[in-house]
């Protein structure tokens, strides 16, 4: 696309650079910025464009532009709004989703933006913006529809709007009434609480009674007989009418029209390809309800333009169902885009890379205009923890035919690739016993024995009144909490039960079931020794990669081999998975390119092999989906910018983290349909509604609510609670936990002096794992936590700062403040401290883990604060001035080392510790907190700098 600064509008500028959300007012058919604090607030009289801004896990931005109309706005402004739009977007680089938002059918992702609800209000910039007048309350009648986000829709004052299906609410001086007509469901009317709240805190400041109304109650009590009075008393309902919003536009047929110099040209009907949209065109897609244009990435900015005008004269066109319309360039399109095609490749031979990007960047930059945010970041790379309490209590049963058969301690950790697994894991909650049970399914196990688990483990989660969280998973998908519920797990090739016995003998297959004096090789991985796997891999050189250690053994010959990529941390994990595979027998050390013959005779000989580690599939985006099924059928919803408020206890809803599935379940649920949780997931992961490549082997969690385990702190609202809470004032209460205190925990180190290191492997019970969410939740959590939202019952996980601590709620404002002294004295002086390992399970689980008393942890927390009170205030004397953070502060001419005054009793390692922070800005160009996460670069800077080290 040709892009000339003529066409992007200067107030455009430095738009899309970070997340949120960024509004335009038309005025005079130029976008004028609207302030933050009027975000949400619209006028009928007018036209606006928005632009949220998404954050996505990869470090890129996705931006999604909306073009608002109010109902009384021009023609003039809207056209300018639609236009300004397609300039906006080409200032982002041309690779947003436009979409057109008209008053009253406004789409639920352009009204999740604006929870609850948006009440367009009279008036425009055109009018002077009329406002409603302060002194006289009007009475409004309004409607509201939607389980998920709310059409607010005001209607006539009359009884006649009233009916069955929809809810009301009646907005009066003194009192607002909520009508629940009998046929509308208890989602929809949880929701429209929310709307009353707003009114309630807009138009009343917070100071009104609330009623609730329900439909058929006649006049049972006096709050029913004031709402009816304002109607003229009580009358029996009409039936509610068609109206236009109503239209069935189900059975409107797909046409694919092409658009050349403004003209709109039939090219088929259904069946469409991929093949039938030209790079160098634009395009319409009338699918009814929905009008897409799709726009080829080399397509000209007037051409897009003169397509979008044409979309708006086809919705115009006379007896045809309101239409939204959808704007998306080539390479980007939406889900529901690519679904209307028979034919879509997973790829396309356009380029999308950040060429387009970079190009309007540069060309912005020449103009002198800000382009920060504009080019991808850098996705932030975060090591995978596991947040699970692993001083639980493990049991696991092989499943054979229809039964079970409970593993010995010292066969826990060691699964065939042909057998199916049920493990149970239980471990102290807040308040009570939580419970982990699961199926691993191996690679060659057969459906027969998958079936019976999943039976098995379905009558188990049933029999603890569905109080466990319920996991299924398969060989080579394994989440970071089961590895570290196992800590160290062996995979070994065939099995040992009768239904692979009978397979490979009825399929007459050789039997590779592993044997120890027999040949067999094993890949070595894992991040340290609380998450390490040993899998059996064909023991042929095909089989090696340069980024791991492999351990081959021939009967009493033992050989250890470590790729080039490997690191000590990987070679240790070697000498521990031996400890089990092959105790007590020595072993000789193979280095990449220095093998010997008789490695390679092992092997069968020499050949080529890869370098690069195996991938493995990652989390993205979160999204949100509720879920409807019926007769083996699944429909979901998607719940766009979803929060906490948005599950249902009568409902099901999935998390799609694309490595696994939540499938979170509400109280309320019909306890037939619970049973149905896990073929719910099943049935989303084979749909695969996003178009995402979702494997049918990912993980799947079933929760239930108010079960929820640490990584997943949610409630679920409910109409009774919404109602209570808001008709008694005040925010909802939740109870936080009693969360047990990190502790530390002893044993070797992940990389121990191999003279004092031994073979066994004891654990002790004592250690306690800290807790909290899982990768997979992380990105949930962002979306959870928001200031508007209810406190979620997990506090996000603490960060560590230098040296690990116990961290509690009453110390963590106190541990802020001394962070910085108390990081001198590592960080300076070593490079950053590896992560704290655990060392791993023996392949002996004790029956009872023992729990933590809690007194001795209060006791331990009450020496915490005293020794942290006591480090800032032996280092704070009387009379000296102290930072923002609690530290005490000295002049930089007194602390640098070429001072003529210089301050005493201080230590001269750390000079640039008390400076104040307005200074060690100033001087060092950053924040104390952005200069200590800089690791081993600190010393380096403070070289450099000279003054602050001695020569």
């Amino acid at each position: 696309m040709s892009v000339s600064m003529r066409d992007l509008d200067p107030a455009f500028q430095g738009a899309g650079q970070k997340a949120g959300i960024e509004i335009w007012r038309i005025e005079n058919f130029r976008p004028v910025p609207v302030p933050q604090s009027s975000h949400g607030k619209f006028f009928t009289g007018d036209s606006y464009v928005i632009l949220k801004t998404t954050a996505l896990k990869n470090g890129a931005l996705r931006h999604d532009i909306h073009y608002w109309l109010g109902k009384d706005t021009t023609q003039d402004e809207s056209g300018t709004a639609a236009i300004k739009t397609v300039e906006l977007d080409a200032a982002l680089g041309g690779r947003a989703v436009q979409y057109r938002e008209v008053q009253g059918h406004e789409t639920e992702r352009f009204l999740s933006y604006f929870k609850p609800c948006i009440i367009p209000q009279e008036g425009g910039v055109a009018t002077g913006f009329k406002h409603a007048e302060a002194e006289e309350h009007k009475t409004r009648l309004f409607v509201c529809r939607g389980k998920h986000v709310v059409h607010v829709k005001e209607v006539p004052f009359a009884r006649s709007s009233l009916n069955h299906d929809d809810i009301f609410i009646l907005d009066t001086k003194s009192k607002i009434f909520q009508f629940n007509g009998s046929n509308s469901s208890i989602q929809e009317r949880a929701k429209a609480l929310e709307v009353v709240q707003y009114i309630k805190d807009t138009y009343h400041h917070g100071k009104c009674d609330i009623a609730a109304i329900e439909d058929g109650k006649l006049m049972a009590d006096s709050e029913t007989g004031e709402f009816w009075g304002f109607f003229g008393g009580f009358a029996p309902l009409p039936r509610k009418t068609a109206s236009e919003e109503d239209k069935n536009v189900g059975i409107y047929p797909t046409k694919l029209l092409r658009v050349e110099k403004g003209q709109i040209e039939t090219i088929g009907d259904e069946p469409l390809t991929r093949d039938l949209l030209d790079t160098n065109k634009c395009y319409l897609l009338d699918c009814g309800a929905e009008v897409f244009v799709w726009m080829g990435r080399s397509t000209p900015l007037d051409d897009r333009k003169s397509a979008s005008s044409a979309a708006e004269e086809l919705i115009h066109s006379p007896d045809r169902p309101h239409s939204h319309i959808i704007r998306l360039i080539e390479g980007f399109e939406t889900v529901v885009f690519r679904s209307k095609f028979d034919s879509w490749p997973q790829t396309t031979d356009v380029a999308v890379t950040e060429d387009g990007r970079g190009k309007v960047a540069a060309l912005l930059k020449r103009q002198g205009l800000n382009v920060k945010g504009l080019m991808k970041a850098s996705p932030v790379k975060e090591e995978p923890q596991p947040y699970i309490d692993c001083s639980g209590h493990l049991q696991v049963w092989r499943v054979n035919g229809q039964e079970k058969i409970l593993l010995q301690s010292a066969d826990q950790s060691k699964f065939y690739s042909g057998d199916c697994y049920i493990f149970q894991y239980s471990f102290p909650g807040e308040d009570k016993e939580e419970y982990l049970i699961g199926t691993w399914f191996g690679k060659k196990s057969i459906e027969e024995e998958r079936a019976s688990a999943l039976s098995q483990v379905s009558k188990m989660v049933e029999s603890l009144k569905f109080l466990p969280v319920q996991a299924r998973v398969y060989e080579g998908n394994e989440p970071i909490q089961f590895f570290s519920i196992f800590q160290s797990f062996i995979v070994f090739k065939g099995g040992l039960g009768e239904g692979y016995k009978r397979y490979i003998a009825e399929k007459e297959i050789p039997d590779e079931t592993y044997k120890e004096d027999g040949v067999a090789l094993f890949r070595v991985q894992g991040s340290g020794p609380d998450n390490m796997q040993a899998i059996q891999v064909e023991p042929v050189a095909s089989s090696l990669n340069s980024s791991y250690c492999y351990i081959l053994h021939s009967g009493s010959s033992v050989l250890t081999w470590y790729g080039n990529l490997t690191t000590s941390e990987n070679q240790e994990l070697v000498e521990r998975q031996l400890d089990l595979i092959k105790p007590n027998v020595q072993c000789k050390t193979q280095k990449e390119g220095a093998e010997s013959e008789h490695f390679w005779e092992l092997l069968g000989g020499k050949s080529e092999y890869p370098s690069q580690k195996i991938a493995q599939n990652s989390e993205s985006d979160p999204h949100l989906f509720s879920c409807f099924f019926s007769k083996g059928n699944l429909k979901v919803t998607e719940i766009h910018n979803f929060s906490q408020d948005d599950l249902m206890t009568e409902d099901i809803f999935i998390l799609d983290c694309h490595s696994a599935i939540f499938v979170w379940v509400g109280q309320q649920v019909d306890s037939k349909m619970k049973m149905h949780a896990l073929t719910i997931g099943e049935k989303f992961l084979e749909h695969d509604f996003l178009l995402e490549k979702l494997s049918r082997e990912a993980v799947i969690y079933v929760v239930m609510e108010g079960s929820e385990p640490p990584f997943f702190t949610m409630h679920g609202n409910s109409f009774q609670r919404k109602l209570t809470i808001i008709k008694h004032g005040g925010t909802p209460t939740i109870d936080k936990p009693k969360r047990r205190t990190p502790v530390s925990y002893g044993g070797r180190s992940s990389v121990p002096d191999k003279n004092q290191r031994s073979r066994s492997m004891s654990f002790s019970p004592d250690r306690v794992r800290v807790r909290g969410r899982s990768p997979a939740f992380n990105a949930l959590a962002a979306n959870f936590e928001n200031p508007n939202a209810r406190n979620l019952s997990t506090p996000p996980p603490v960060v560590r700062k230098i040296f690990p601590k116990s961290v509690t709620p009453d110390s963590a404002k106190l541990a802020s403040k001394s962070s910085a002294i108390a990081s001198i004295g590592s960080t300076f002086e070593r490079s950053p401290p590896t992560r704290e390992v655990m060392i791993p399970k023996s392949i002996k689980v004790s029956p009872e883990a023992p729990k933590q008393n809690s007194e001795p942890n209060n006791k331990e927390n009450s020496m915490s604060s005293r020794i942290e009170s006591l480090t800032i205030q032996e280092d704070v004397k009387e009379g000296e001035a102290e930072d923002e953070d609690g530290l005490p502060i000295h002049p930089y001419d007194r602390l640098k080392t070429t001072s003529t005054n210089p301050v005493a009793e201080i230590d001269v390692t750390k000079r640039e510790t008390y400076l104040s922070s307005a200074e060690f800005r100033e001087k060092f160009g950053m924040t104390k907190d952005a200069f200590y996460k800089r690791g081993e670069q600190m010393e380096a800077f403070l070289d450099i700098f000279g003054e602050f080290r001695p020569t």
